[in-house]
Formats: structure tokens, sequence, C-alpha cells
């Protein structure tokens, strides 16, 4: 079955290149409304330029519908205005890609604060501050799709970007508390991981490898994941055509009786406690005081 995205209005964050023009450039293609959001900036978030409209312009050309907003993220007053104006447009917004970032990357001996509390500002709180600006919207409406980007970086670490992994298994987090806050309301809310050849990543990836890695390879995920039949509260990794699925789990742990409740206990008990036999993947915060009270009803 075709996934169509007729009469649905969708926001992308950072689109005036890379990952996010090729989320709105697929999904004007399969017949959303897209608000081509890009304030512009260089890779480390300074400066301006007209990305947005150059978007816009293929959309239209196209034959779609976008468009340019050149909005800040980090400002929750502009992404508001953003919404109004799709809204008083369009209808609506049904879908929303939070993409927008930047990097600023340093070993954590170098890194300065300021650089922290940008990157942190621009992907967490830039993406908090977007989905605030349609969450009432898409309650209303009983019916909305969010994306949140994360990265391998936020799920399994990488040198030089402390700053960056934060922010990004920051934005997993979130999603794992608005897919329960959105379920009674139709909003399923998803994360993506994706390895794509951008200007983001031109000086990391050999030329063959920056082709094999294009963004054109990590749309079908994206696009899936906030299409109608979406799943919610999945984490997915998408780069060169091969899509994952990676999951935060939990061991069945070990109960230690009052003597060995000790620093020393707990490294006696060490394999025991790691062991992944039997690891469930729990769907909400609770599930983790549930199994260490089904351990305690059972000794």
């Amino acid at each position: 079955m075709t996934i169509s995205f007729e009469n649905r209005v969708a926001i992308v964050t950072g689109a005036g290149g890379g990952l996010g023009r090729a989320y709105a450039l697929e999904l004007a293609r399969r017949g959303a409304k897209v608000v081509v959001n890009d304030l512009g900036g260089a890779r480390d978030g300074t400066g301006h330029s007209d990305a947005a409209l150059s978007v816009v312009e293929e959309i239209r050309a196209a034959g779609g519908t976008a468009m340019a907003n050149g909005g800040s993220v980090t400002e929750y007053e502009q992404m508001v205005e953003m919404v109004a104006k799709a809204k008083e447009a369009w209808g609506g917004v049904h879908i929303l890609i939070n993409n927008a970032g930047i990097l600023r990357d340093k070993s954590f001996a170098k890194m300065e604060p300021a650089d922290f509390d940008l990157v942190v500002k621009v992907h967490l709180l830039g993406s908090a501050n977007c989905t605030k600006a349609v969450w009432d919207l898409m309650r209303e409406q009983a019916y909305g799709r969010i994306l949140m980007t994360a990265s391998s970086t936020g799920l399994y670490g990488n040198f030089g970007q402390a700053n960056y992994g934060a922010a990004k298994l920051g934005l997993a987090g979130l999603t794992k508390t608005l897919y329960l806050e959105g379920a009674k309301y139709n909003i399923r809310v998803n994360t993506l991981a994706p390895v794509a050849g951008t200007r983001m990543t031109e000086d990391i990836f050999p030329a063959e490898a920056f082709a094999a890695f294009s963004p054109e390879n990590v749309a079908p995920a994206a696009l899936f994941l906030v299409s109608e039949d979406a799943p919610t509260n999945a984490i997915v990794g998408a780069g060169a055509g091969v899509y994952q699925a990676a999951y935060v789990t939990m061991t069945q742990g070990a109960l230690l009786p009052p003597a060995e409740r000790t620093p020393e206990g707990v490294a006696a008990a060490w394999s025991r406690i790691t062991d992944r036999t039997g690891e469930t993947v729990p769907q909400s915060g609770a599930e983790q005081a549930m199994l260490i009270l089904s351990k305690l009803q059972a000794k």
C-alpha cells in the first residue's frame, strides 16, 4: 500500500539542506504541504542564509506546496508563530520532524561551557520548543506524528561529542514520555538515529562512503515514522539503505539479602545483575519499580 501524505501539513526543521531537505522533498512529493524551516546558519550555528527558500522553490517547481520559515528553534515564540502561519494557511499541522541541529565538536577537556550549552539548546530545547508549539493543536485535532532526531552518539557515545551526545540521548528520553502523554490523542512520537553524508558530516566520511550514505537513504525511515500507520516509541537507525531498531533494555536483576546490600555485595553479584537472560524492554519508567516489586513478592 502506498504511503500518502495528501491533506497533511508537515513542518520540517533544519530543512534547508541535507536530511531535512530530503524529508521535505519526499513529503511534498507524496502530497503533504510542507513548512520548510531553516535559520540558514553554518554548521556551528552562526550566520544566516536563504537555504529554506531554495528548497521551497524546488518543491514548487515539482508541483508541490510549501512555505519557507526562517525562525530559530531556540526561540519558542518564533516556533509558535510558525505553527500559527501553517494553521492559518492550511488548516492544521499533522507532522513535525525535529531535524535542526548544529555541531561544536571538541574533547570534553577542551570544550567551553558555552559550546555545551548551545548544542543542547539547539538540539534538545529546540526540539522541545517546536513540539510544544504544535502539541495543543495536535491534541485538538486528535492527530499528530512527531519525529525526534537522536544519534548513535547519543545512544552509544562518540569521542569529542559530549555536548551533542547529551542532547541526542535527551531527545530519545523526551520521546519516551511524550508517546505516553500523546497516546490518547492519537499522537505518535518516535526517534530516528540517522547516519548520513551531509554538510554536518562531510569531513568525517571518505568520498565513496559519503555517496552511499546519502540523505535519500534515510528519508524512507523518517517518512514511515510520521505516517498514519506509524509505530510509536520506536528508536530506529537508518543509513545507506540499512534500517535498524534500538532498544533501552533492563535485566531481571538480582535481589540481594539484607546482609549483602553493601558495595561488596553488589560487586559479588555483578555477573547476576548484568545477566541479560530474560531482559525486558520497559514501555514506561513505572516498569522498573514493578519489576523490583515482582522480585520482592517472588522470594
